[in-house]
């Protein structure tokens, strides 16, 4: 038992280290601020205000939640050691297995340490060249990606979605929340390159197809990224998108323009056209700091137009014919469950390049 106890005592070390890398005393104390604040039935006199501190409110306790607990465990079970007894050395030692266990998952979230990482993302998924065999291929990811999200505690909303004329998707954008989602997501951000045989071909010849997956942070207001308003052009037409007669028949769809890097971002899914502007610019705001975090920018004013991922070199491979393997251009990771990778298993290929 005793070598046991050394064990369990060098765990309870290191869940200190990670605490203190963590600032979880200074995050406890922040929950209980904010739990106090939101407590208050005058909050809700500024919904937005009210919105925004429950969402705060509600990430930082599913953080520090998990580690009170497992920080609880640790002691509770230095504590059964220390009233002895060989009979429960078996039972220990399974729970300390459970809680190393639990202990490693966690810590991975010290890989998360970009200036975005612990925001909410957008992903955006678009069809390459190729029609209707390139939609359908954007319809795939877009299952995958929302069986991977339901499996792994994430929230998917959808922003916009555009069908295809006889299958698949043009595009489709979800916001994405959840615990570190970007740090998580941004793996997958760039072309995703399929090669099987055609369903849509009558000779069912070879067809590759591409897709491009941009990952971009929600930054909700202006205070990380500064938008000179000078620099957008705003305009606003008919939406053709679902909603009912009010959106088709008025000018609620809106198009944002950042001319200085020619980006462009345009929004008809919301009702009104506030709404879809206020998505619009969030989703801009994005663009902008992804394309910041590539070009190692000072800001965006030192920007530069069409460096951002476009359709250039892969970073992933998809192949179902004439063998089936997933592999990462960049990490070399690969799996030859090809199946189960586009039913959503896509964490080792997110673990190898946070790891990486």
């Amino acid at each position: 038992m005793e070598e046991l106890k050394k064990e369990v005592s060098a765990l309870q070390q290191s869940l200190a280290d990670t605490w203190g890398k963590l600032d979880l005393d200074r995050k406890s104390q922040e929950l209980k601020k904010l739990e106090t604040e939101i407590a208050e039935p005058e909050l809700w006199n500024n919904p937005e205000n009210a919105k925004a501190k429950n969402e705060a409110f509600a990430h930082l306790k599913d953080e520090v939640e998990q580690w009170v607990l497992l920080k609880t465990q640790v002691e509770d079970l230095l504590g059964i050691i220390d009233l002895g007894g060989e009979d429960l050395k078996e039972e220990i030692t399974e729970q300390f297995a459970a809680i190393e266990n639990a202990y490693s998952s966690l810590k991975k979230v010290l890989r998360f340490t970009g200036e975005f990482d612990h925001l909410d993302a957008i992903i955006r998924i678009t069809a390459g060249v190729g029609g209707t065999e390139a939609m359908d291929w954007a319809s795939m990811l877009e299952r995958m990606y929302l069986r991977f999200f339901e499996r792994n505690g994430f929230k998917a909303t959808l922003i916009e979605r555009v069908a295809g004329e006889e299958a698949g998707i043009k595009t489709a954008v979800y916001e994405v929340t959840g615990s570190n989602a970007y740090g998580t997501l941004k793996s997958e951000h760039g072309v995703h390159r399929l090669v099987r045989l055609s369903p849509f071909n009558a000779d069912n010849l070879r067809q590759t197809s591409f897709s491009l997956v941009e990952i971009l942070p929600v930054i909700k207001s202006d205070t990380d990224v500064k938008i000179d308003e000078k620099d957008l052009r705003i305009d606003v037409y008919h939406s053709g998108g679902h909603g009912g007669q009010s959106v088709n028949t008025t000018n609620s769809a809106v198009r944002i323009t950042h001319l200085p890097t020619n980006t462009v971002v345009a929004i008809q899914n919301e009702r009104s056209q506030l709404q879809n502007k206020e998505k619009a610019m969030e989703i801009l705001r994005g663009k902008l700091a992804q394309m910041k975090l590539e070009q190692q920018a000072e800001s965006i004013d030192k920007l530069r137009a069409g460096e951002s991922a476009k359709w250039g070199q892969q970073i992933r491979n998809y192949v179902l014919q004439p063998y089936k393997l997933v592999k990462d251009t960049r990490t070399k990771y690969e799996e030859t469950d090809a199946d189960a990778v586009l039913d959503g298993n896509i964490m080792p290929f997110i673990d190898a390049f946070l790891e990486q």
